[in-house]
């Protein structure tokens, strides 16, 4: 990938890309350890332009209006520094034992289609390493979809974020003068498992926007009868952002999310089996109690939700993201017995 001394000197993509904090320090560019070792299988890269992002989203890091420069502005509660495209691929190939996915995530500014489909092709050309396409739904169509797919992109990521319409729109849409539309979403959701083919496509989900549980479980069903699956985000108040003084969801509720997940991605249960009281809160499962606690002491439900490397484990476990620690929110590995135990105690909180 050629670079231009203008490219250079604005740092933009696709000459350059920004990476998660904990991408940096598993390739090497920041030092540091993860807490009880854990580790990041999945290279998480993010565009770059000068202009930034033009949605605005009420509780994201880049939101349009939030200020300083896009370069600058942190997300998910880290930074994301910015490093030249070729040398992150080149670390990546190096690395390449220790890493089962990388993921590029797109911003709504429509250069990123076109620098999408070009580092996808360099990252196929350049690595082993399978590539996952987080899309911006509100710029792309159902062919660049298809770019991304013949490039090499294997899966893709769709972030709807918000478990309903009203809340979608409030906070992502005409609420907050963004861009964004409830309907067009979930449109590219049923194109991208057109052209990925089910079980290839990951619907971002973030519990404690403001919708009941009751709100949450309807819409889990809904990706999984589009023939896509939930990945499951706890929301945690962006410093600057709209929503900067909003309480994280209650770990119970959390809890209970996930689980409810687990069941229905795992064709275990459906929507329908569930029980919930007059306020929307999950009350029953619907499920035996020996599959319940069977399900449970796995641990699996509680486990980063994500795209899956070529081993059919979770590739984009994200250590320790939208928690604060010492609380584990979404688990990076495999919950120990103790682990367990704990998180049987929390569900019913």
């Amino acid at each position: 990938m050629e670079q231009t001394n203008e490219c250079a000197e604005t740092r933009e993509s696709p000459e350059h890309m920004r990476m998660s904090l904990s991408t940096a320090m598993w390739l090497d560019y920041k030092p540091g350890k993860f807490m009880r070792n854990a580790e990041s299988w999945c290279i998480n890269l993010l565009l770059t332009y000068n202009e930034g992002c033009y949605a605005n989203c009420a509780y994201c890091g880049l939101a349009r209006k939030r200020e300083g420069r896009y370069e600058d502005k942190s997300f998910i509660h880290v930074g994301w520094p910015v490093h030249p495209t070729a040398e992150i691929i080149k670390r990546i190939d190096e690395r390449s034992e220790k890493i089962k996915r990388t993921c590029i995530s797109m911003v709504t500014n429509k250069r990123s289609i076109g620098d999408t489909v070009e580092i996808t092709g360099e990252l196929k050309k350049g690595t082993t390493v399978p590539v996952s396409v987080l899309a911006s739904p509100t710029i792309i169509t159902k062919a660049d979809m298809e770019a991304f797919h013949n490039t090499g992109a294997d899966k893709i990521g769709i972030a709807v974020d918000a478990a309903t319409q009203e809340l979608f729109m409030q906070l992502r849409g005409k609420g907050v003068s963004g861009p964004h539309n409830w309907d067009t979403y979930w449109e590219r959701i049923r194109d991208s498992v057109e052209v990925f083919g089910p079980e290839n496509v990951g619907v971002h989900l973030v519990v404690g926007l403001g919708e009941t549980e009751r709100d949450m479980i309807s819409t889990m069903q809904r990706v999984r009868d589009y023939g896509a699956a939930t990945q499951l985000f706890s929301f945690l108040a962006e410093p600057g952002s709209a929503m900067k003084d909003c309480p994280q969801p209650e770990l119970g509720h959390y809890r209970r999310m996930q689980l409810g997940r687990h069941l229905i991605d795992g064709g275990i249960a459906t929507a329908g089996q569930f029980k919930f009281d007059d306020s929307g809160k999950l009350t029953s499962y619907g499920v035996e109690d020996t599959k319940l606690d069977e399900v449970i002491n796995s641990g699996e439900p509680f486990r980063t939700s994500g795209c899956i490397g070529e081993d059919g484990e979770v590739a984009c476990n994200r250590p320790y993201a939208n928690t604060i620690i010492p609380e584990i929110r979404n688990y990076p590995f495999k919950p120990r017995a103790h682990d367990v135990e704990k998180i049987r105690s929390e569900i019913w909180l």
